[in-house]
């Protein structure tokens, strides 16, 4: 079981659900001034803000909200100016880690981040120490009740698509940076809706975590990663059984 992909579904769960709420729609928000100010604020000519504003829609944040970042991004109005920074390091049980965040003042936020991987016993490394065991690759999910599958793979690999495949009562695509919204817009044009669609870190191979204090260490790091205001993104490079995922999360505070 790719433990990593179901940890991520279960926090996207729960951000959408509980408390989490607010700081979810701070985090779409500032992702879509970063888009804006990196590519523009028009979403025909800007892939990345193009998706961004649409997941911001799809999880209920306000288009007066969506039209304020877009102009803090393009500097139309005054706002905090945000960068994009890539942390990398490891958690317990020798697990790499990625960490994608966006901070109007990175030395604050190293510092911080390097805090939380100690704290939760792993450690923060130097540029280029971990990133080398993922791979950058566009990842869209259909729902599998929407989609025939054997469509879907052929109009997947129409638009050249690296891959085609079930995963957790989704049906995921994956393909090179570049040609993720190209095979977004023909899976638009065949009908096919698109669940979501972004650039993600996939790791080349995977830890396979046994020890259950390794296993609680880590989803603790993560967790704490995850909940800080600066970080978009956390990918991670293990797995687990089921039933050590199910025991790793009862036993952290807050699941």
């Amino acid at each position: 079981m790719a433990g990593h992909s179901h940890w991520a579904k279960v926090r996207h769960q729960k951000g959408v659900t509980d408390a989490r709420k607010g700081k979810l729609f701070s985090k779409l928000v500032r992702e879509i001034a970063l888009a804006a100010k990196l590519g523009g604020g028009d979403t025909g000519f800007n892939p990345r803000l193009r998706r961004a504003v649409e997941t911001a829609k799809a999880d209920g944040v306000s288009s007066e909200s969506i039209t304020r970042a877009i102009q803090r991004g393009t500097g139309e109005v005054a706002g905090v100016a945000y960068e994009e920074i890539l942390y990398e390091g490891y958690a317990p049980g020798g697990v790499a880690v990625l960490v994608e965040a966006a901070t109007d003042n990175r030395n604050r936020t190293a510092a911080e981040i390097r805090s939380l991987f100690a704290r939760h016993g792993g450690n923060l490394a130097g540029a280029g120490s971990v990133s080398w065991l993922f791979l950058r690759k566009g990842v869209i999910h259909v729902d599998a009740d929407k989609a025939s599958f054997d469509h879907l793979f052929e109009v997947a690999l129409e638009a050249l698509a690296d891959d085609v495949q079930p995963s957790e009562g989704s049906i995921e695509i994956l393909s090179s940076p570049d040609r993720l919204e190209g095979v977004v817009k023909s899976l638009e044009a065949a009908d096919i809706p698109v669940e979501s669609a972004a650039l993600a870190y996939l790791p080349q191979n995977v830890v396979s975590l046994k020890d259950e204090e390794s296993a609680r260490s880590l989803l603790r790091l993560l967790d704490a990663l995850e909940e800080h205001d600066d970080v978009q993104h956390v990918f991670a490079n293990f797995e687990m059984a089921p039933e050590m995922m199910a025991q790793a999360e009862a036993a952290v505070p807050g699941r």
